[in-house]
């Protein structure tokens, strides 16, 4: 049935529900979805089916979100490189609250005019962003966003350690044998195993004994049912793991020539096959990779385990340790990083100490403890560094 006269907050035009009945169910459809609202619905004898509550909830008016205090402003790819629009979040409660169609002033300024109240406005350092925001709200505070304020500090470091990249000392040799010391030759393997080793010892011990027992190789050959030459072998072995070794063993070898310079290669750390095969062809080898990796591998195994050189650190892993706080080093990285802090590099250390700070207080700055560093002149070089610490604790 529809109602034909209508009662205030009972029920609307063109309904065949009561208000309060249309509010449960948009709650229905809201919290537990379509079908298991619906499901619920029926158990609560007010059946509505699935598409019925999704429908409703459709018709849920949205509400307009109260304009922020604290909004801040961003742009996000619709087609990457081509095609971007604008996100508004609310600071203060950490949600979207609005999308725009492209990054230009006037929309952005639109919106801002329409939505009196913002008191600080959290952005890059575009343009347009930043006249559009002098437009649409001229009494609201400009504070640099955490994310590129900090991608343009570590941009800043590693543009200073790239200057003075030469002052970095090169990295000591690791603990261990030092690299003048030459390879020992490599030896046979470990001690080989299978079915046809287990059957070689066999043979042997029973060889061994019955000569010891004074048995000529013949009669040993016809009691095992062995060839002669087989018996000879087995006799004339000392021990059965020189019968187990390959069969170019001792031979020459193609790369006999360039053993030492690859033993030398090794010990100083150059433990890849296919760049040792490499440095070989320029020195004239005539042979394949193959072989190559075939020694190195006997290398590896033949070898105590040695730690892996170590390299100069990059630009990139420098900056990284100015700016990252010391406790979140990694392992391997944390040692390196003292080593460093002694290094006699004062454009580097002077660059340490409000990068240090700000990595401590990048969640919880306070403005009174940041602006004596924005009053202190700084050292040349560091003006983005101090104005980026001094800015980030706005807020």
């Amino acid at each position: 049935m529809t109602f034909v006269e209508q009662v205030e907050g009972v029920t609307f035009r063109y309904g065949r529900r009561s208000q309060q009945l249309q509010v449960s169910l948009q709650r229905l459809g809201l919290m537990p979805a379509g079908g298991a609202g619906s499901r619920l619905a029926k158990a609560f004898a007010v059946p509505a089916s699935r598409s019925t509550l999704l429908r409703l909830i459709r018709a849920v008016p949205e509400a307009e979100p109260p304009a922020p205090r604290v909004l801040g402003i961003d742009e996000f790819a619709l087609r990457k490189g081509h095609v971007y629009a604008t996100i508004l979040v609310d600071i203060g409660t950490r949600r979207p609250i609005d999308l725009l169609p492209d990054r230009t002033v006037e929309t952005v300024r639109s919106w801002l005019a329409a939505r009196p109240g913002v008191k600080v406005i959290c952005r890059d350092r575009s343009a347009s962003y930043a006249e559009a925001a002098r437009l649409g709200a001229p009494d609201a505070i400009h504070v640099a966003d955490r994310f590129h304020l900090w991608k343009n500090l570590a941009e800043a470091v590693e543009k200073t350690v790239l200057q003075h990249r030469a002052l970095l000392p090169e990295p000591s040799p690791p603990a261990g044998r030092p690299p003048s010391v030459s390879v020992p030759p490599v030896t046979a393997g470990p001690r080989r195993t299978g079915r046809l080793s287990d059957r070689v010892r066999e043979q042997h011990a029973a060889v061994d004994a019955l000569v010891k027992d004074g048995v000529g190789l013949r009669p040993i050959a016809r009691r095992l049912g062995l060839a002669r030459n087989t018996v000879r072998r087995l006799a004339n072995a000392k021990d059965p793991d020189e019968l187990l070794v390959g069969q170019w063993t001792g031979r020459t070898s193609i790369l006999d020539p360039y053993k030492p310079y690859l033993d030398q290669r090794y010990a100083e750390g150059c433990t890849v096959a296919r760049g040792l095969f490499e440095e070989l062809r320029q020195r004239g080898y005539p042979g394949q990779e193959q072989v190559v990796r075939r020694y190195v591998h006997r290398l590896r195994e033949a070898l105590p385990h040695q730690d892996p050189p170590r390299r100069k650190p990059s630009v990139r892993d420098v900056a990284a340790w100015i700016t990252r706080h010391p406790d979140r080093l990694d392992a391997d990285d944390a040692p390196r990083c003292r080593r460093r802090r002694a290094d006699p590099a004062p454009q580097l250390r002077r660059r340490r100490g409000p990068q240090q700070n700000q990595d401590d207080q990048a969640s919880d700055v306070r403005p009174c403890q940041l602006r004596p560093a924005a009053q202190a002149r700084p050292p040349r070089g560091m003006t983005l560094v101090v104005a980026a610490w001094t800015v980030t604790g706005w807020w």
